[in-house]
């Protein structure tokens, strides 16, 4: 969708809930369909190709309204979350759709899903343990439960170990930034002897720092372990589903394919570039839209070019530390973004990294 049609649409958005408020004397106060009512009336997963937006909105009124806002806004993010499993070929565990114990939940953030999921572990073996055992405390058990994570895992990780009241380890990462099977057996067995219990571990698909992914096809076998309210924090929920919905149907599954792989070209456009300037060098495997680079030498002279990029302000870059590196993060994420700006960032960059060596010699 481009500018033009985007104001169109927008003021056909605006028309829409205009419409809605004034006649909203005249639409029932309560629905007429019973649960379950929606998933029979759209397609079980997402279109493969776009749909028009004039298709959508039609839906809107047709499907979604009548059961505005429950069940509507339960049965269609139930809905949606399984369009994305299927879109990311997840195992049908993880699906809601045949009514099982497996579906997804739109949390507000991901610190709040990490926090949620963590909560949730901690009471499922709570309860085992107390089933086998009720001489057990709750307190008893909680001071000997412990969590794990890759020391490359966001933050938010930890904050979710404090705030649950749980010990969280972190792994040490392999070479290449990513958690393997071996270091967290070793740590699980050691905390076993120690009569510690391991309940939770997160395993991180893109870390923040170079986008590394922990090895899940190693990790995951090692941890065999609808009503939303107890599935987040809050009691209320916002219509994010709704969204998801808009969003699936106007790319389709080939658009959404092409908009992420697009991405990916680009930043392997940016490491090409790089990895031509003898002065630079890649830090660690390029994956999805994040390059990691930097220029041979001190992190001291890497933080001066960081901070002559960022106070031109022509481009932002955010930096992270990678072991003992200081390290310049190219994030390809704009939605507009195209070879042109990635070449004229890299114009600007080298530009810059040559007044910055300048600097240091004289």
């Amino acid at each position: 969708m481009n500018a033009s049609e985007f104001r169109r649409r927008g003021k056909e958005m605006v028309d829409y809930m205009a419409n809605y408020m004034e006649g909203i004397e005249g639409r029932q106060v309560y629905p007429d369909v019973e649960p379950g009512y929606l998933r029979p009336l759209i397609p079980a997963a997402a279109p493969q190709e776009p749909d028009t937006f004039e298709d959508i909105i039609n839906d809107v009124e047709k499907i979604i309204m009548p059961g505005a806002a429950s069940p509507a806004c339960t049965e269609l993010e139930t809905v949606m979350m399984d369009w994305l499993g299927k879109m990311l070929e997840l195992p049908k565990a993880f699906l809601n759709e045949k009514a099982g114990e497996g579906g997804g939940v739109i949390q507000g953030s991901a610190s709040e899903a990490t926090l949620v999921a963590l909560l949730a572990a901690r009471t499922k073996v709570i309860h085992r343990l107390q089933a086998a055992s009720p001489e057990l405390t709750q307190a008893a058990i909680m001071e000997k439960l412990v969590a794990y994570s890759s020391d490359q895992a966001h933050s938010s990780v930890e904050r979710a170990g404090l705030i649950g009241g749980v010990k969280l380890k972190a792994i040490p990462s392999d070479g290449n930034f990513a958690m393997r099977a071996s270091a967290l057996q070793e740590a699980l067995e050691r905390d076993k002897a120690a009569g510690l219990i391991p309940f939770f571990m997160v395993a991180t698909l893109g870390t923040t720092t170079c986008c590394s992914f922990d090895n899940l096809l190693e990790v995951g076998p090692i941890w065999l372990i609808t009503d939303y309210r107890h599935w987040q924090i809050p009691l209320g929920r916002r219509f994010r589903s709704l969204k998801m919905w808009f969003v699936f149907r106007m790319y389709g599954v080939k658009g959404l394919q092409a908009y992420i792989r697009k991405h990916v070209q680009l930043s392997h456009e940016f490491e090409s570039l790089v990895r031509q300037d003898p002065r630079f060098e890649i830090c660690v495997e390029v994956i999805l839209g994040l390059v990691c680079f930097r220029l041979k030498g001190s992190n001291k002279v890497n933080e001066a070019l960081l901070q002559r990029i960022n106070s031109a302000k022509k481009i932002h870059l955010v930096p992270c530390h990678l072991r003992d590196k200081f390290v310049l993060r190219f994030a390809i994420c704009s939605r507009t973004v195209e070879s042109a700006h990635v070449q004229r960032a890299w114009e600007h960059i080298k530009e810059l990294a040559a007044d910055v060596l300048r600097a240091e010699r004289e």
